[in-house]
């Protein structure tokens, strides 16, 4: 009851005139306005597609000419937008190889720098990947120093424990739902693959509402798998708010609270989950896609 009653005194003493931190740049401790760094939400497909998705996606052409026109005037859009900082999908923990592959970028000849130095398997990825094609491509135009990797990857997916533990629990249902989301998702996403521009895709990957359904999927189905005495649903789904977590935490303590401007390039379904963490941050305020592109 004590614990309880100082969290609330703790609460209300935060809210008090001279302690708020908010999005309008209300005043801080210090009396000086505070300025939200704004952030550049980028969900996106896979560029190089890998088949480890459950869904299976076709394969899009990045390399194509209209493709790559698309790309650079999409990037030339990004980097208007002048983001101090862009961060990747690129293990955290391997930010020595992504700062030397982005100044490899940023030298004379990347094609033949990638080339030399892996297999033929090896340098498609390096080629075609959205972290080369999209926030190399913009962070050049933007002279950003380095790109920042943000990837947290020490987490489990037990996804076949899931769907066995819905077929232990006679969950045919949830398991019919599920797979009908699935194909629903990859049936649209193929059928947008094969006929939308690429910058109709990107935009069409952050619509809230595909967000939202992307993010659905946990809480609505996997989170209610098996019995009561078993949770390897909500196990999966803890696993997925803490990588994100972790990710999103990199984020927010390289921006602090300096009112800079970011881009955060990621999967969509890590969008998803970022889009909330950031409506829910007083340092961070969210820049959409749409609107850096009509610009």
């Amino acid at each position: 009851m004590k614990q309880l009653l100082l969290l609330l005194l703790l609460v209300a003493a935060a809210i008090q005139p001279g302690f708020t931190q908010t999005k309008s740049g209300q005043p801080g401790k210090s009396g000086q306005p505070s300025k939200p760094s704004e952030v550049l939400l980028v969900g996106t497909f896979h560029f190089h597609n890998p088949g480890a998705d459950v869904a299976k996606f076709k394969d899009f052409d990045i390399l194509a000419p209209k493709a790559q026109a698309e790309l650079d005037a999409m990037a030339t859009k990004i980097a208007a937008f002048k983001p101090t900082k862009l961060f990747v999908e690129w293990p955290y923990n391997e930010q020595p190889a992504l700062d030397s592959l982005y100044q490899a970028y940023l030298g004379p000849d990347y094609a033949r720098y990638i080339a030399t130095r892996y297999s033929k398997r090896q340098a498609n990825y390096y080629l075609k990947n959205e972290i080369v094609q999209l926030a190399f491509r913009a962070g050049k135009k933007a002279k950003a120093p380095r790109m920042y990797a943000l990837d947290y990857g020490q987490t489990s997916f037990p996804f076949d424990s899931v769907k066995q533990a819905m077929q232990q629990a006679g969950q045919q249902p949830l398991l019919l739902k599920m797979d009908a989301m699935f194909k629903r998702i990859e049936t649209s996403t193929n059928q947008k693959l094969a006929t939308y521009s690429l910058p109709a895709l990107m935009l069409d990957f952050n619509l809230p509402a595909n967000l939202t359904e992307n993010k659905q999927l946990y809480l609505d189905i996997l989170n209610r798998a098996g019995r009561t005495d078993n949770f390897a649903g909500a196990y999966l789904v803890s696993e997925w708010y803490r990588r994100n977590l972790y990710m999103y935490s990199l984020v927010q303590k390289t921006l602090g609270s300096s009112g800079e401007r970011a881009m955060v390039l990621v999967g969509a379904g890590h969008a998803a989950m970022m889009r909330e963490f950031i409506g829910l941050d007083s340092q961070l305020r969210l820049v959409e896609l749409k609107t850096v592109l009509k610009n």
